[in-house]
């Protein structure tokens, strides 16, 4: 879908009218900040009309990956094709544990457009706590399906949406010893893959931009320097970014997407640079004999961890975005690398190995309440979904050929895999596409 379709689409929700007075206020919530929650029995009734199953489907799936919901078998349902225009029979519901229920239709409007309502239902108070409509092309019945699963998870968590989102991986096929790496693009749910390389030259750790659809990634040709390239997605225009006579990697969009920060490889050491996209102006950050590497911005920009071992190993800094000497804020046992800032700005995920394996974790940005969410013989690479509820990362068990994506969320209790056609790498989030430029 092109970025004006994905505006027009969210810009054309509307609440669908309500069957109950608004007076009485339903307390249909999941508290994730206990970290002890159970997920939340739900239904999702099959909605009616055209592609009204295929809707529905992308919904429960949805949110049972998310963990935080257990949608009840549709073998169960007291009713199997609830009116959409009438009151739920909740009793009926409730014998069965229900605590919420979604019912919802498809049709055309007088255009030919595809609408899509549903209505979100609170069983044990008997109420409706949400409904809204939406207007698109018939085309886009997977992606409607997206946007009302973020809307009932927002509803129920208060956490924002993750669901209308893509994921840019790196798509591995062949011998290990001859690995075709291509850039590749799915939805977040793994439907809907395209690739965006086509394997001619290998390419490494792209990053989504914060605000637009755009990718950074480093490539290498045989025989040339890597380079970090930044592409737009919708127009399929590549650049190169920064003119530099020696290696570049690890590339990062600062959180306006503006700027690009990167490490600059000579001889043996490597500097962290940014550079303007619009401008080209670049600016040195650091100045070691060390190895500093993996740059992250901090949601307001005014800060970037980032990893170097000048202590001796490697360890995990934090300094100024405009540079610095940096302060070191990882202590635990064993190595840390690839730190990523949440984008809700609490904490800083990190790969962390030792011990004959590799873990995946948090801390805050001081370098407090650190937590091991997930840990294996190969773990790298974690990525945050743009509500920094859930993390995706690369998990290769051992005795395989190459790496499956995964998801895991910050209390570490859900851990789920992400379907790839291949083997898959380097997973980075988009943000929402109905907040994108």
């Amino acid at each position: 879908m092109t970025r004006r379709h994905a505006l027009a689409l969210a810009g054309s929700a509307g609440s669908a009218s309500l069957l109950l007075p608004a007076a009485a206020r339903a307390e249909l919530v999941i508290d994730l900040r206990k970290g002890t929650f159970q997920p939340m029995p739900i239904a999702i009734a099959d909605f009616g009309g055209e592609s009204g199953v295929l809707v529905s489907g992308v919904i429960t799936n949805n949110l049972k990956r998310s963990g935080y919901f257990q949608p009840v078998d549709k073998a169960r349902h007291p009713d199997k094709n609830p009116a959409f225009d009438s009151v739920p029979q909740f009793d009926a519901w409730k014998a069965i544990g229900v605590q919420a229920l979604v019912t919802g239709r498809v049709s055309r409007d007088g255009s030919g457009r595809l609408k899509a309502e549903f209505r979100l239902w609170d069983v044990v108070t008997g109420q409706q706590i949400d409904g809204q409509q939406y207007f698109t092309d018939p085309n886009n019945s997977r992606r409607v399906g997206h946007i009302i699963s973020d809307a009932i998870y927002t509803k129920v968590t208060g956490v924002g949406g993750f669901f209308d989102t893509r994921v840019v991986f790196v798509d591995e096929s062949g011998p290990k010893e001859n690995r075709r790496k291509r850039l590749a693009i799915m939805d977040q749910d793994g439907a809907n893959v395209r690739y965006l390389t086509n394997g001619d030259v290998s390419v490494v750790t792209p990053r989504y931009s914060p605000v637009a659809q755009e990718v950074a990634y480093m490539s290498q040709r045989l025989g040339e320097q890597p380079r970090v390239h930044v592409l737009n997605i919708e127009t399929g225009q590549r650049q190169i970014v920064g003119n530099f006579p020696d290696m570049t990697t690890s590339p990062r969009f600062s959180p306006n997407g503006a700027r690009i920060a990167l490490s600059l490889q000579q001889g043996g050491n490597a500097n962290l640079y940014v550079i303007d996209i619009g401008s080209r102006t670049t600016t040195r950050l650091t100045s070691t004999a060390a190895i500093d590497t993996s740059p992250s911005f901090s949601p307001d920009g005014t800060q970037m961890v980032f990893e170097s071992d000048r202590g001796g190993s490697q360890q995990l800094y934090l300094m100024g975005a405009g540079g610095g000497e940096g302060k070191r804020i990882s202590f635990g046992q064993g190595s840390y690398s690839q730190p990523s800032w949440s984008p809700r700005g609490d904490l800083i995920a990190f790969t962390r190995q030792g011990g004959g394996g590799f873990a995946i974790g948090v801390m805050r940005s001081d370098g407090s309440g650190e937590r091991i969410l997930t840990e294996g013989f190969h773990n790298e690479a974690p990525n945050w979904a743009p509500n920094g509820q859930y993390l995706m990362f690369f998990r290769d068990p051992g005795g395989q050929s190459g790496g499956k994506l995964y998801m895991v969320d910050i209390t570490g209790r859900v851990e789920v895999p992400v379907p790839t056609p291949a083997f898959a790498s380097d997973p980075s989030w988009s943000p929402l596409l109905t907040s994108a430029r």
